[in-house]
């Protein structure tokens, strides 16, 4: 499989690092994996929905 970091993450999504960071440390991103420090996320994984805004919130209470 395939694997991207966080930066590549963040420019194909359009968030900063941080945000995929937190993605995946709640578990948000099926398949990522943490190898040491770095967070190896499938090329083929879909952003996640932001609970923040309020698209988000409407798609989370469906």
């Amino acid at each position: 499989m395939d694997y991207m970091t966080l930066k590549e993450a963040a420019e194909k999504w359009g968030v900063t690092p941080r945000r995929v960071n937190y993605y995946c440390a709640g578990g948000r991103i099926p398949g990522a994996v943490k190898m040491a420090t770095i967070w190896l996320i499938p090329k083929n994984a879909e952003k996640p929905i932001d609970g923040r805004t309020k698209q988000g919130k409407e798609l989370r209470h469906e």
